[in-house]
């Protein structure tokens, strides 16, 4: 049987503005509270039901540090570029000394010069939250290139400061000292997610490209691949997904006293983004029984309980063209 989802759920990947006016989720958003008030720290999230229109949250328009879920920003920029014919996930990027850096990833302890495609870069990026990775695409799409694809697509508070651990570079906001690396809000950063979701790749409105849908599809798989869940996926996926596939694509970040985590999660009620950040954290533990680790994965499970009684199908959604969403098999 043909899967047919409504076409509410189209109605739902509109513009971020159109969100002003969806169905607030006020049972769910108690929820939500009750677990927040029981955290040591801060939490704000923006969770979106793609299928029906109902929004939950928690101050979802607070500025908050990204850390490395501004990556996702990154992926949105590749994506304007490969479709405007300037860039290629085939094309050959060269990792040099000079970009190796510490923190997450592998790329800074292999030998240089290294060849990779930009396809392996990204992919780097994701699933290992690759610092030598990221910079390496920052390099080749360019840091003014992706803040300006960033306020194209309506983003008024999401910014990439500059390289991941490298200085920043010439004037820079009075607030950059505050985020580091990047800052956005919740509803902003859940709107890169349902842009890709939804294969909304055009900025100006205009309709997909051809490419597009296997474009989105490059995209979703290496979120698909995501090495990191402890984190909204914690209480969701329990068991081994290698082999039939995560029905969870994310982007976490972390620091110190930072975890979050943007999430597109296949239910069985359609379509799920959740975007949840938490800051200020007592618990700086890098361990997989960190609290606010925790508290994110408690906060999507009663999203998810809330919004899909039947849990999760990764096979309800068409990871592979999203633009094929009306064909998808149960």
């Amino acid at each position: 049987m043909i899967l047919s989802l409504s076409k509410a759920l189209f109605a739902c990947l509109l513009p971020m503005g159109v969100l002003l006016h969806a169905q607030e989720d006020a049972q769910l958003d108690q929820q939500l509270q009750s677990i927040a008030a029981a955290h040591q720290g801060r939490v704000a999230l923006f969770a979106h039901n793609l299928k029906t229109g109902t929004i939950a949250s928690l101050d979802p328009d607070e500025a908050v540090q990204t850390a490395s879920v501004i990556k996702l920003g990154i992926l949105l920029d590749a994506a304007e570029q490969i479709r405007a014919g300037k860039a290629s996930l085939q094309e050959k990027l060269v990792l040099t000394e000079r970009n190796q850096v510490a923190g997450s990833g592998v790329l800074g302890q292999l030998t240089a010069p290294l060849t990779l495609t930009l396809r392996d870069t990204l992919h780097l990026m994701v699933v290992l939250s690759d610092n030598t990775a990221t910079n390496m695409a920052i390099d080749r799409l360019g840091l003014a290139h992706i803040n300006g694809t960033l306020r194209a697509a309506g983003l008024k508070q999401t910014v990439l400061y500059k390289k991941v651990y490298v200085p920043a570079e010439g004037p820079m906001p009075a607030d950059q000292p505050k985020f580091g690396l990047g800052k956005t809000t919740p509803r902003e950063m859940a709107s890169i997610m349902e842009r890709i979701a939804g294969c909304r790749l055009s900025l100006d409105g205009a309709g997909a490209l051809p490419g597009d849908g296997p474009l989105c599809g490059a995209i979703l798989h290496m979120l698909r691949q995501q090495q990191d869940r402890e984190d909204l996926p914690r209480y969701l996926e329990a068991l081994d997904t290698s082999e039939q596939g995560s029905a969870i694509a994310n982007k976490t970040g972390a620091l110190d006293k930072v975890r979050n985590d943007v999430a597109l999660i296949a239910t069985s009620n359609g379509p799920v983004v959740i975007a949840a950040f938490t800051w200020d954290n007592a618990d700086q533990r890098w361990t997989g029984d960190n609290e606010a680790q925790k508290t994110l994965g408690k906060l999507a499970q009663a999203v998810v309980q809330r919004w899909s009684q039947d849990g999760l199908n990764a096979g309800a959604f068409p990871w592979e063209d999203p633009l094929r969403i009306g064909e998808q098999k149960p």
